[in-house]
């Protein structure tokens, strides 16, 4: 690995955390439809229930009508071969398979189902599976070994009238045959004629050569090799049937006399298993996918030392073109699924493999590229399509759906294939992209993030987070044995942090003593005051290195309330002379913003200064993306009742329209008329906004308050807050309940303000 590359932030400590924290594990079931009243109760259960249940005895298809069948997908294993770690059973399997329901939620709004199966008996596993399998749309099989899970997977097609798939075998092979067909196209080599090497013969590797096979490469053109060399014709050691499907008459005998001459090596083995010298005997332009894990067969460096026309592509997210399962089976199934396909053939995959190959050769969208910090462009490192592009959710099932329909698998055509398209894309929420274009908005740019209460667990976890992940430079501030002491309890000993004191700066104390002095002298302050405040105030002090360019960011809260810091952060920052000092809180869910202000500052804000905070907020939803409608909010709407709140808001309103702004914006109304499109144009058709309001100002701080709050403890979705505008240098003040990602989304939210000071 490059040593420039972060390590793994990930301990036992957090990881453990992570699944143990509020709610155990990573899934929930929620209910579909509201049961509030009796005839709700009646309709969901007894004795509506009976409807559906004797349409279904009539029509079993129609379960894919009344029941979530047709969006739920079993992921089962026995937990034989569980990642890396190996056969851990089937019980410590469950947090994987839970992961593996998580990520078809997240990228194909798929409902996974995590089912352990504790048997290591085929026909025990098979026929368990069998007998659930009518509850389910479609069956992932996981972290089964070799070579058992062949024959399960098998027998359960056989035995299953619905898709089965082994996506160890088939994800894999999938993601790297769409890699091969663009890595050929840039050197201009034929799949019917390339000599492909392949090292490994489990399941992974074994389904890639039948696929390849499938897709037009000839069997004699593919030499695989295992731990005991070639797999030729007549050997006997370490043989079996599906091995002896794929050997060759062939005179070569090790790894290293296959790969002379070879166009194109896939490594489904073990970390160091090919050499500098093997790289060197390849082809021209050969294709090298080294995708063991978490060490590939050979790394880009080792490649790139020998080699400058290799095409490089591996398991892993630090290097250019990795092999992601997570771009095939949540898409393949969506797309098995939206047709009721029976199975999932080769067709499918190859499909599959296809969009995925087309997708990343055509032009990437700006706005993905600027998630990614760069420009997207095909080429030798952009050969397959980065997981997060939200365009593979309406390419891929869209040419699954299609492949099934036309090899006769699929049970329910779709006749619109276009209203299907804007249907996919419609699944996906968009929230997470909002969050993660945040994030590699700021990546590798290097902005320095100062944390006042640096000997706060919470604060170092962020620290340590934000530096691995190449968001910036944190810095932070308290005693150097304390911070220490705290990494080593946590596994962290080895992470060299920037760690700052008062004491351990005297050097400059006085001189921030001094401008702290002239900045308050004037309002009480004495020389020892600023003294004292500098050297024993983490808050005087860390803002002293913002002001001084010491730092771009800061962030405080974790130990002190929002009044305190931010009476401390007055005495060094300035003002901006543009923008009022605010607070909002940003709620991200199913793709649409809301932003309420202000939430924190203003106790009972003045008409002029509602009219302020509107603009500000109005500003900050146009750069997350949304364009503004803007409700100011109050119990009454439009006058009735007048109250006193009502008329600030309609003299808030008078003076908007004196400025002829160039936003969506109306009240007084109560919340949910605000919210609600139907509700205010049925009601209130005289309105403003053309749509349901996706930014509230709130009278005043109460209000503001209690609303985001009730928003942090019941939204389904994400929820940033507070965010602190109107600093001349970027700061931000968490709450004091604030966990550690809730203290990095406040950096990342400063490090952006930070770049906007700088346009």
């Amino acid at each position: 690995m490059n040593n420039n590359q972060p390590k793994d932030p990930i301990t036992k400590r957090d990881a453990l955390a992570f699944h143990a924290d509020g709610r155990p594990g990573k899934l929930e079931i929620t209910a579909t439809k509201a049961v509030a009243t009796q005839r709700d109760l009646s309709l969901a259960y007894s004795p509506g229930v009976a409807y559906p249940c004797w349409e279904i005895r009539d029509v079993p298809d129609s379960s894919y009508d009344y029941t979530a069948k047709a969006n739920t997908v079993a992921v089962i294993s026995n937990g034989t071969a569980v990642l890396g770690l190996g056969n851990l059973g089937a019980l410590a399997s469950k947090p994987v398979m839970e992961g593996k329901a998580v990520l078809f939620k997240r990228f194909a709004d798929i409902d996974g189902v995590d089912i352990e199966v504790d048997t290591e008996n085929v026909d025990e596993f098979v026929r368990a599976v069998e007998l659930i399998a009518p509850s389910f749309g479609g069956i992932n099989l996981e972290d089964i070994k070799a070579p058992e899970s062949f024959i399960i997977e098998e027998q359960l097609k056989e035995r299953c009238n619905i898709p089965v798939m082994h996506d160890d075998q088939h994800g894999t092979a999938i993601i790297a045959a769409a890699g091969l067909l663009n890595s050929l196209q840039l050197i201009d080599k034929n799949l019917d004629s390339v000599k492909l090497v392949v090292n490994g013969a489990g399941a992974a590797a074994l389904s890639s050569v039948n696929l390849l096979k499938s897709m037009g490469m000839p069997g004699e053109n593919i030499i695989m090799a295992d731990s005991k060399g070639v797999i030729y014709r007549g050997r006997q050691e370490g043989m079996n049937q599906w091995k002896t499907a794929v050997a060759v008459d062939t005179k070569l005998r090790t790894l290293e006399e296959a790969m002379v001459g070879a166009d194109v090596f896939f490594g489904l083995s073990v970390k160091g298993a090919v050499t500098p010298e093997m790289v060197k005997s390849m082809a021209i332009n050969p294709v090298i996918f080294a995708m063991a894990n978490p060490d590939p067969e050979i790394t880009p460096e080792a490649v790139k030392a020998v080699r400058d026309d290799a095409i490089m592509a591996t398991g892993r997210s630090d290097y250019p073109n990795q092999v992601n399962n997570v771009l095939g089976f949540p898409y393949i199934f969506r797309g098995a699924l939206d047709v009721r396909a029976s199975a999932i053939n080769d067709d499918m995959k190859i499909a599959a493999a296809h969009a995925l190959a087309d997708l990343a050769r055509a032009e990437v969208p700006a706005e993905v590229g600027k998630a990614y910090g760069r420009q997207l462009t095909f080429g030798r490192d952009y050969i397959i399509p980065a997981p997060f592009d939200p365009r593979l959710v309406s390419a891929v099932p869209l040419a699954v759906a299609k492949a099934a329909m036309a090899s006769g698998v699929a049970r329910k055509p779709i006749d619109d294939l276009v209203a299907y398209e804007g249907e996919l894309r419609g699944r996906l929420d968009p929230s997470y992209a909002n969050v993660q274009r945040l994030y590699q908005r700021i990546e590798n740019k290097d902005y320095r993030y100062v944390f006042a209460e640096g000997e706060d667990e919470r604060a170092i976890r962020a620290a340590v987070e934000i530096r691995t992940s190449n968001l910036g430079h944190p810095i932070l501030v308290g005693k150097r044995e304390v911070i220490e002491a705290q990494l080593d309890a946590m596994g962290l000993s080895d992470e060299k942090l920037d760690i700052r004191s008062a004491k351990a700066s005297q050097d400059v104390n006085a001189r921030y003593a001094e401008q702290l002095y002239r900045r308050q002298q004037r309002r009480g302050m004495l020389m020892r005051d600023a003294n004292r405040s500098v050297n024993q105030n983490r808050n005087i002090y860390a803002a002293s290195l913002l002001t001084n360019g010491q730092a771009d960011t800061l962030i405080t809260g974790l130990t002190r309330s929002f009044a305190s810091c931010l009476s401390d952060l007055r005495q060094v920052v300035d003002l901006r002379q543009d923008e009022r000092l605010m607070t909002y809180s940003w709620l991200s869910r199913r793709g649409e913003s809301l932003l309420v202000a202000d939430t924190s500052v203003h106790e009972d804000p003045s008409a002029e200064q509602l009219a302020t905070i509107a603009k500000q907020t109005a500003a900050t939803a146009r750069r997350l993306g949304a364009e503004p409608r803007v409700a100011f909010a109050s119990y009454s709407t439009f006058g009735q009742p007048m109250s006193r709140d009502g008329k600030k808001i309609q003299d808030a309103i008078a003076l908007l329209d004196q400025e002829q702004c160039d936003f969506e914006y109306d009240g007084e109304m109560a919340v949910n008329v605000a919210l609600s499109k139907d509700l205010m144009q049925s009601m209130y058709p005289f309105s403003r906004l053309s749509d349901a309001a996706n930014v509230l100002i709130m009278p005043n701080l109460a209000a503001a308050n209690i609303g985001y709050k009730l928003l942090a403890q019941y939204a389904d979705g994400m929820l940033i807050s507070p965010v602190l505008q109107g600093f001349e240098k970027p700061c931000q003040i968490v709450s004091l309940s604030a966990t550690v990602q809730d203290v990095v989304n406040s950096a990342v939210i400063a490090a952006i303000q930070a770049e906007l000071r700088l346009r």
